[in-house]
């Protein structure tokens, strides 16, 4: 039996953008990246602003043409018909006719893949009450928040039942329920077989979501893997929400007490991990009452200074792509 080709097999793949007016300068973005994405999977592709996550998805997509390097997806060369009839695509900042409303834009998608009439129709509800506008089905998009777009956004990237997703920053501008939403449909189109792959700088999706990541740094691969394998996850301390206590009592904690800060009567105190104990039972002992404890680890952006040092080159790291 033949073994299906990856949804995504990439073999060093470079971009490079001319920058500036007076001098031919170029700024490479993605430099002889190579990867290999299994199919039916939720892949990660990782990194702060600058690291090249989003040329890398235009790139597969045929949006960009690279320098040099070649890619496949489905088993097809990038950019081949066959593949994209095939794929979804996100992007970070989607764009939509303003004048059209949910039904008509996502009609439109439709019969750009070719679906008959009761077939548009059909997927039509569906994907709007997958995403949570079916009651804004007829509503004009200019009317429309920035969530509300993303959600329309993850909507049309599935007009076509596609085999593998690409969705670029896909939590983007959404609300905590919009956020669940979309890592339920992402986790939903797993469990039916496709592969997805998107991008983000944002941790706490990746460890949820994703089987395997790739970390990006300045448009080069950094590590690829699963999360816990390849990033720093150690517990940097602990955070704990008690009640019933005040600055007073507080400042007599052990010492390794190290922060606090008030949420309206209660207090968080930020605790090392093995002095926990200690602090529990003092609070107690004061009359205070522990209400929770969170263990807190590094942010991606804090491994990436602690392990890597000062950005590279052409990088900003912040929130972004």
């Amino acid at each position: 039996m033949v073994e299906a080709p990856p949804a995504v097999d990439i073999r060093g793949l470079s971009k490079s953008y001319r920058i500036g007016h007076l001098r031919a300068q170029r700024r490479q973005a993605v430099h002889d990246l190579s990867l290999r994405v299994p199919r039916g999977v939720v892949f990660g592709c990782l990194g702060p602003n600058g690291s090249g996550k989003s040329t890398t998805l235009k790139l597969l997509l045929g949006l960009l043409f690279p320098d040099s390097g070649s890619a496949t997806i489905l088993g097809q060369p990038i950019g081949a018909r066959a593949a994209r009839q095939s794929l979804g695509y996100l992007p970070e900042n989607p764009y939509f006719y303003d004048y059209l409303t949910p039904n008509e834009y996502l009609d439109y998608a439709g019969r750009l893949f070719g679906l008959p009439p009761g077939a548009r129709k059909d997927r039509t509800r569906e994907l709007l009450d997958l995403v949570g506008l079916a009651e804004a089905a007829d509503v004009h998009l200019r009317r429309f928040s920035k969530g509300m777009l993303q959600r329309l956004g993850v909507a049309q990237a599935l007009v076509n039942r596609p085999e593998l997703v690409f969705l670029d920053e896909p939590m983007s501008g959404l609300d905590p329920l919009g956020r669940r939403s979309v890592r339920e449909i992402i986790l939903r189109l797993k469990a039916e077989g496709s592969t997805v792959f998107f991008s983000t700088h944002i941790l706490a999706d990746a460890e949820t979501l994703c089987d395997e990541v790739a970390l990006l740094r300045g448009g080069s691969l950094v590590a690829k893997g699963r999360l816990d394998q390849i990033l720093s996850l150690d517990v940097t301390h602990m955070e704990v929400l008690v009640s019933g206590l005040g600055p007073q009592e507080v400042s007599g904690l052990p010492a390794g007490v190290e922060t606090f800060r008030a949420m309206g009567e209660r207090l968080v105190l930020h605790v090392p991990e093995k002095e926990l104990g200690d602090v529990v039972v003092a609070v107690e002992q004061r009359g205070g009452r522990v209400l929770s404890v969170q263990p807190v680890r590094q942010s991606l952006e804090d491994y990436f200074f602690a392990e890597m040092g000062h950005p590279a080159k052409g990088e900003t790291w912040t929130a972004g792509a």
